[in-house]
């Protein structure tokens, strides 16, 4: 099965799981009386809208090379990346506004209603339901190195996260009484601050690739030594590299005895190229320019 369709079914495994979270955590919210438990049926909204653009982006960033795209269409998955981190960004900072606007209420006397068992079992429920999405989810993007799955993983967790401040939140209200029902918004606020954190950490690498940023030095590192260990090649100098959706590409100068024919010197570029694709997939490009040694 191609990686695309993998991916693609781990995807809407969640957001059938997802929608039936919204449903659940909707109603619960609403029926037992619990802003904490609304906020995360929005985050688990934003998870099943998220999953859509997983889906639509994935398969856009699995066509082949063409004449409008000479490296592929890899970077869809990374705007697909990107989408999921603006997406919960957005709905942490909502959260955290609606929790506030609570706590601002109360701090002015006005009383906030009890919440309900229904909202406490409900959020119980999210979170075991949402980690163990997490597990699986997670554990595909490894396995099909995607990074649209691993942020999508992530969202996951972050639900997971947000019905743990929210079971918090209810719960403490319910056990101490009306005097305390001031924890369901402020497990609210807390909620949608780790959501931002999480957010924050979605969006560097997106960011970072749609702006060519390098590859980190270890595996820079790596290339040079991939380079080094062939005889024959001296001084790889000049190394550029970024990364393009799930492979990378590369364009590197080397040196090689000024004397050597032609054709040897073609052979030692081309056994670069198969131990470059060796190491970081078929997919993935290298480009070598051929210097003569001093």
């Amino acid at each position: 099965m191609k990686r695309e369709k993998k991916i693609s079914r781990v995807t809407l495994a969640g957001s059938v799981v997802n929608l039936l979270l919204v449903a659940l955590k909707a109603i619960a919210g609403v029926a037992g009386h619990s802003a904490a438990m609304v906020a995360d049926a929005v985050h688990s909204l934003s998870d099943f809208v998220t999953d859509i653009v997983v889906l639509l982006f994935v398969n856009i960033s699995g066509r082949p090379q063409d004449e409008s795209h000479d490296y592929g269409h890899g970077k869809y998955e990374t705007i697909a990346s990107l989408f999921i981190g603006m997406a919960l960004a957005a709905a942490a900072i909502g959260i955290v506004v609606s929790g506030a606007l609570k706590l601002a209420a109360w701090l002015q006397g006005d009383s906030l209603p009890s919440p309900g068992k229904l909202a406490l079992w409900a959020a119980l429920a999210s979170i075991v339901i949402k980690e163990l999405l997490f597990q699986y989810t997670n554990l595909k993007a490894i396995k099909l190195n995607s990074p649209a799955l691993r942020a999508n993983a992530w969202h996951h967790r972050s639900d997971a996260l947000s019905s743990i401040g929210a079971a918090v939140g209810i719960g403490g209200a319910i056990l101490l009484g009306d005097r305390w029902t001031v924890l369901d918004p402020l497990a609210s606020i807390v909620v949608g601050a780790m959501l931002v954190k999480v957010a924050w950490d979605l969006l560097g690498p997106s960011f970072g690739e749609l702006t060519d940023r390098s590859l980190s030095e270890e595996t820079e590192q790596e290339i040079l030594s991939i380079i080094r260990s062939i005889p024959g090649i001296s001084d790889p100098h000049n190394l550029r590299t970024r990364q393009i959706g799930n492979m990378i590409a590369a364009e590197v100068h080397i040196r090689l005895d000024g004397r050597m024919p032609l054709e040897e010197a073609h052979e030692k570029a081309s056994e670069v190229e198969r131990r470059f694709h060796d190491r970081f997939g078929q997919e993935s490009h290298i480009i070598i320019h051929m210097e003569p040694g001093k």
